[in-house]
């Protein structure tokens, strides 16, 4: 049989798990810790190229840097050599799941919540990620893993970089730019990036889990590359009518060609979507439906076989051919005109005609620019999520002051309901302008439950979102005095006074990595010593006891039995042979206090030991007859 390969004399190679444009992934084994590893390795034909060889390590440096739940984590790194060439290796912590990439092409529909979900997750990686100065730069389905837990992790730093790059673009040193279909204005113009490019390429990955397809869709990655720079989305509903105008309105604000438009951050965004979940009011501006029977010059056409780039025909093109059929009035043109004054009129009111309907289809495609205004709504005594909903639908955003002294002294209402708005209701501002507003005693307050620590994830979610709070779980191996996937703390604890809509972090326990105990027994002590604490373990010793089980010098007893399972880190107790028990033997021939030894000699003359034996024992209260003290002959 033969031998698999090992890399670094600790790692098995197995199957291929999958092949990328530079990579190769291996499902592999890691025989020191005795846990499934995956292994990424550099392509043999790539690794002779310094620019591929230095991106491979840089996703290494960079993911290596990162520890985060929902990020696919780095143990090791290291290289290989085949035929005197060096092949760099990464090995990862391997994820029992797919890709949304394969989820997709499953043909398999998500619920728009579902799709949410996951987009959070994405979120929540890339906040870290940001936090700690990585911009990932290549967010597609293909890079998002998704565990049979149904947790998103996200992978492939392969074209991140550090944020203090900032001279840096996606055209420079020939660096791989992104995938086309999820790439940002401004890596397609090759630009300085930041961390709002990440969330472009987050907003296009929810678009599709919504639709099914990308918000753009050419027969090149340039034609791709041109529509993210210079044309917008359509609104996801557009494909299916379940998504609501508020996640339409989280996905074209991420979309937003120039990134001082979208989310500012990713926790920005994933606040937007955790509100949208829960039915609460979202930062994002509402987006308008197309109107009923708008011109339909442009058109969403469903991609053809092969990626074929369909044509619309021209307005007024017939079948034969792209020429009008001649009907009556197209004839009578042919004729001798009797008055040619009358035809010029005619020519210049359809030229006005024309003008006019132009202008009017630019303002319904185009929109009316900075000049469109609207009546501003009546907010005050609404509630903020009242308020929110009427701004809305007026085409306005709205922001909540935290300073209930600007009410007015004769007003009356509520906590928390609005007492004064400015600019006033009545009067007229322009599309997309922000309403101040002041609420009496600010927003609504509310404060943490008691009962979260010790409660499952779902049941903690529940207790908040009926306070009128979010959850905002971050799940750790490394908590103690927890029981297994439950809640072991919440910042801020039970009791703390919150704004309704706020977030309260969820600490939970999964549980720690376990490992599989070895076989020990038959070992020396050093050397069982010696493999348990290479897997983790911590190992004591009992004392040394006779048995035939072991020769001397070998363990015969392990606490924890081969095969069974333990927390890494956990202790096991050796027990080890001092071999056989020596043989009991009778101990030597003495006299007993009762008898007196002595040597036979003939008695003296008239001596009373017939048995020719010498002494008498007076103790004993008789004569000694013949032997030699007081054990039988």
């Amino acid at each position: 049989m033969e031998e698999p390969r090992r890399l670094g004399d600790r790692y098995e190679i197995g199957a291929v798990l999958g092949r990328g444009g530079m990579a190769e992934v291996y499902m592999g084994r890691d025989i020191r810790l005795g846990r499934s590893v995956a292994v990424k390795t550099l392509r043999a034909d790539l690794a002779r190229d310094p620019t591929f060889q230095a991106r491979f390590r840089r996703e290494a440096q960079s993911a290596a840097s990162l520890n985060h739940p929902a990020i696919v984590a780095v143990y090791d790194t290291g290289e290989d050599y085949i035929d005197g060439i060096s092949i760099p290796y990464i090995v990862m912590e391997y994820v029992d799941g797919s890709t949304l990439r394969e989820l997709l092409h499953s043909g398999r529909r998500l619920l728009p919540e579902r799709a949410l979900e996951m987009t959070a997750g994405v979120l929540q990686a890339l906040e870290y990620s940001h936090r700690n100065g990585i911009i990932h730069r290549d967010i597609k389905p293909a890079n998002v893993m998704l565990t049979r837990q149904g947790t998103v992790k996200v992978m492939d730093f392969g074209i991140a970089r550090s944020m203090a790059d900032n001279g840096m673009t996606m055209t420079q040193t020939a660096a791989v730019i992104g995938t086309a279909q999820y790439l940002s204005p401004e890596q397609a113009r090759g630009e300085t990036v930041d961390a709002r490019t990440d969330l472009y390429s987050t907003g296009c990955l929810l678009y599709e889990l919504l639709t099914e397809r990308p918000p753009f869709i050419g027969d090149s990655p340039v034609a791709v590359a041109y529509q993210h720079v210079r044309e917008d989305p359509l609104p996801p509903s557009t494909f299916d009518p379940e998504v609501s105008p508020t996640i339409d309105s989280i996905v074209l604000k991420s979309l937003a060609k120039n990134p001082d438009n979208r989310y500012q951050s990713a926790d920005e965004m994933r606040a937007d979507i955790e509100r949208a979940l829960h039915g609460l009011p979202v930062g994002a501006p509402s987006v308008m439906a197309a109107p009923m029977g708008a011109d339909p010059a442009t058109q969403y056409l469903p991609p053809t076989a092969g990626g074929a780039t369909q044509v619309i025909p021209a307005h007024g093109q017939g079948p034969a051919g792209g020429q009008y059929e001649l009907d009556d009035n197209d004839r009578r043109r042919d004729e001798p005109k009797k008055s040619r004054g009358g035809a010029w009129i005619l020519l210049a009111l359809a030229c006005i005609a024309v003008l006019v309907a132009a202008f009017f289809i630019g303002k319904t495609l185009m929109g009316d620019g900075e000049d469109k205004s609207a009546a501003v709504p009546t907010l005050t005594g609404k509630t903020l999520e009242e308020a929110t909903k009427a701004v809305d639908n007026a085409g306005f955003k709205i922001n909540m002051n935290n300073d209930p002294s600007q009410c007015p002294k004769d007003a009356t209402g509520t906590k928390g309901t609005i007492c004064k708005q400015t600019p006033t209701a009545g009067g007229s501002a322009k599309k997309g302008d922000t309403i101040q507003v002041w609420a009496f005693g600010g927003p609504k307050k509310t404060t943490v439950p008691p009962g979260l620590k010790g409660a499952s994830e779902e049941d903690a979610t529940k207790k908040l979102k009926d306070a009128g709070l979010l959850a905002d779980p971050v799940r750790s191996q490394t908590l103690t005095n927890c029981t297994r996937d439950t809640v072991c703390s919440t910042s801020p604890d039970a009791g703390a006074e919150l704004n309704e809509g706020d977030k309260v972090t969820l600490n939970i326990f999964t549980g720690k990595t376990q490992v599989q105990v070895p076989q020990v027994i038959g070992l020396s002590y050093d050397d069982a010593k010696a493999k348990l604490e290479n897997l983790g373990f911590k190992v004591t010793k009992s004392s040394d006891q006779y048995t035939t089980e072991k020769p001397a010098g070998q363990v015969f007893k392990q606490s924890e039995n081969a095969g069974s399972k333990v927390n890494e880190g956990g202790t096991i107790n050796l027990t080890v042979s001092k071999g056989p028990a020596p043989a009991t033997t009778a101990p030597p021939a003495t006299g007993t206090p009762g008898g007196n030894t002595g040597t036979s000699s003939p008695p003296p003359s008239g001596g009373n030991n017939q048995g020719g034996g010498s002494g008498s024992n007076p103790l004993m209260g008789g004569d000694l007859r013949g032997g030699h003290g007081n054990w039988p002959n």
